[in-house]
Order: C-alpha cells, then sequence, then structure tokens
C-alpha cells in the first residue's frame, strides 16, 4: 500500500484553466484519500506562491510553493522524494525532474497526467526518454489522448490509463435555474433571448477554438432567430481581441455578439445558467472540463467529433459532437437545440446525469482504485 505520494504542478492555484483546476480537483482527492488510508501526501507548486493556497483544497501543511525557484524546487524534490512511493508529474515538462527522481529512487511509481496538444505533438529527447524508460503509468484525460500517446509515442497501453477530469468540488451547482438579473441588466438582455455561450481562452496562438464559427453561425441565424445573442468570454491577447472584433464586423453581428473578457469563477455558474446553449466547436481539447461545468448547472453542449470533448460529453449520451469544419452541420445543431426551449425538467436531468459520471466523489473512487492497483500489480 501507498505510504507517500507527491504530486508536482506547474501551477494550481495563481491562474484559472483547465490543467489547474484539474490540478485542484486531484490534489483535494488525493488529500482526502491520503487521510482515509493514513497515508502521506504533499503537493509541489512550481509558480505558486505560499499565498496563492485555496485552504479549501488542501491545508498549508500539505502543501509547497516555489514562486519559480526552480533550484529550489530540483533540490527540494531530490530529498523529499527519497521516500516516496508515488510521485505524479501534472505535465511533461516535469520530465527532467522525473528522470532524477526514478534514478535516485529507482522503488518510487512514476506517473505522468497527460491532457492535451503538449503531448500531441513531437517531443524532445529528455521527454522522450522519461516516457520510454522512467514513466511507470500515464494519466489520460480523455480516451483521445490515451490514443495519441499509443500512436504518436509508442507508449504500451497497458502503461495508458483514462481517468477523466472532474467538476470543481467547490462550484456552485444551481438549484432553480432562473436566468440571473443582474447578468441580464449587465448585458442588456431580456428572458425571451436566446442566449449561446463560449468560455475558452481567447489567444492568438491558439486559434482552434472555434469561435469563428460561432460568430459565422449566428450571423446566418440572426434573421430566423431575432433574439439570438452570442456571449463569447475569456481572456484575450490585443492580436485575438482585433481580429475577433474584425469578424463580428464583417458578419455583421455587433447586436448579437458580446465579448467580456475575462470572467470570474464566482460568475461561472450564473453565466451558465444565463445561457440556453454552450458552444465550443474546438479542434484540440484534451479533454475540455467547461463542457462538464456547463452540464452540471443543466446547460446543453455542443462540441467538437476530433478531439477529447467527446469524452466530455459521454459520446454523445451529454451533448453533441460535430464536424467543427461543416458550418451547415453547427448551424442546423444549434436551430435544433433553439426550437426546443429549455425548461427545469430538461435542465436538471442533464445536471444529474452529468454529476453520474463526472463528480468528485466518482473521481475520488477512481483514483483511488489507481492507487491500489499499483500497489497490487
Amino acid at each position: 500500500m501507498p505510504k507517500n505520494i507527491l504530486l508536482f504542478s506547474l501551477q494550481t492555484f495563481s491562474t484559472t484553466g483547465g490543467i489547474q483546476k484539474m490540478t485542484r480537483t486531484m490534489a483535494h482527492a488525493l488529500f482526502h484519500i491520503s487521510k482515509d488510508e493514513n497515508w502521506n501526501f504533499r503537493l509541489f507548486s512550481l509558480y505558486d506562491t505560499r499565498y496563492d493556497l485555496m485552504s479549501e483544497y488542501l491545508p498549508s501543511e500539505n502543501y509547497t510553493a516555489f514562486n519559480n525557484n526552480r533550484i529550489k524546487l530540483g533540490l527540494t524534490s531530490m530529498t523529499k522524494s527519497s521516500n516516496s512511493d508515488i510521485v505524479i508529474l501534472n505535465h511533461i515538462n516535469f520530465s527532467l525532474i522525473g528522470i532524477v527522481i526514478k534514478f535516485l529512487n529507482p522503488r518510487c511509481q512514476m506517473w505522468l497526467i497527460t491532457h492535451g496538444i503538449e503531448v500531441w505533438r513531437p517531443l524532445s529527447f529528455i521527454k522522450r526518454i522519461f516516457l520510454r524508460d522512467y514513466c511507470d503509468k500515464i494519466i489520460c484525460v480523455s480516451n483521445f489522448t490515451r490514443e495519441q500517446m499509443m500512436a504518436r509515442h509508442q507508449c504500451h497501453p497497458d502503461k495508458c490509463k483514462v481517468l477523466n477530469n472532474a467538476i470543481d468540488p467547490f462550484i456552485k451547482l444551481p438549484e432553480t435555474f432562473d436566468k440571473p438579473e443582474y447578468l441580464l441588466n449587465r448585458y442588456g438582455l431580456r428572458h425571451s433571448s436566446q442566449v449561446i455561450f463560449t468560455l475558452t481562452r481567447l489567444a492568438s496562438s491558439e486559434q482552434y477554438k472555434g469561435h469563428e464559427q460561432v460568430i459565422k453561425a449566428v450571423s446566418g441565424l440572426k434573421q430566423a432567430f431575432p433574439n439570438i445573442k452570442y456571449i463569447l468570454s475569456g481572456q484575450y491577447d490585443s492580436i485575438e481581441e482585433i481580429r475577433i472584433r474584425k469578424l463580428i464586423e464583417k458578419y455583421d453581428v455587433n447586436n448579437e455578439v458580446i465579448l467580456t473578457g475575462f470572467l470570474d469563477d464566482n460568475e461561472l455558474s450564473d453565466h451558465f445558467l444565463l445561457a440556453d446553449l454552450f458552444v465550443l466547436p474546438s479542434k484540440k481539447e484534451g479533454f475540455g472540463i467547461v463542457f462538464v461545468e456547463a452540464l452540471a448547472c443543466g446547460l446543453p453542449v455542443i462540441c467538437g467529433n476530433a478531439d477529447g470533448s467527446t469524452d466530455a460529453i459521454k459520446d454523445g449520451k451529454l451533448g453533441t459532437a460535430i464536424d467543427v469544419d461543416d458550418l451547415n452541420e453547427l448551424q442546423n445543431t444549434i436551430v435544433e437545440y433553439l426550437n426546443k426551449p429549455l425548461t427545469f425538467e430538461k435542465r436538471k436531468h442533464l445536471q444529474t446525469e452529468c454529476l453520474l459520471y463526472f463528480d468528485e466523489n466518482h473521481y475520488r473512487e477512481k483514483l483511488h482504485k489507481l492507487l491500489i492497483d499499483e500497489q497490487t500489480a
């Protein structure tokens, strides 16, 4: 049975993104598993400071932050990992540390969490050596990522395990599903407005999220749906903002598209409630935790069919996957949803179904089994 578990993270609390949310949930789950089993667990976070810790996830005595001090992280890793039974790296960029730890402590089990685009590409020599000779288990957040690890890097199928991401245990889940009045007022919307919502990182270097396709779709649908609105949210850089605003002008949707910028986590659930449909036709989602967050708030989802998004909708059980390059398919799918107005019962059913698959208790059980199996294999 494992006694000492060490989780390495690039960033956990100082910023918000899919990997950060996944790491918070994993840290919270590992803390409680270790508490129940009387094991020792610690989280090392490279870029965070000690002040970034969100204490609801784990207490300070289980957390070490390095404030981007790589030398300190390396030295601490060599000393603290000497008695570790399982070391979990939450990113392929920790490969060198993984090699050093495994060399100093050959008996420890070395796990790597693989998310998406960071491993769907050619890897450096160090990363390839790590995968081949030093990594004992690869935890893939989706079946698609598992397939990529086997096809691109010749990882053995028995080494690659799927552990889908889970809903943040502290997300505010709605009970009434009413549209928040303060957001209706903020955006100048009516209760009759049919709101499509996208939340993603809007970076000029990552133009695969598909929001430009949604802008085009809204342009083609605004006559048939005069109350349609598209709320596009997420932090953007200046280059991407310029590109998006040009698209809005080009497709004549100035009155339909609302570009909000960064959304605070405290308002996330309320934006899901405000919307009638969540659409993110991305090509390169490792999993897409935002999909399960939307579903947990009772919001229907449209995603792409050529990446890890299909895991988040359970291969069509919870949402609809489309060919993201087919604008007609996107428009037709949006029409199907908008022609079937959401009711309390529909939203509640979606929420219930989502929680059957992606709540933290289910995630914790699967993670616990992986830890136990590691020791009994």
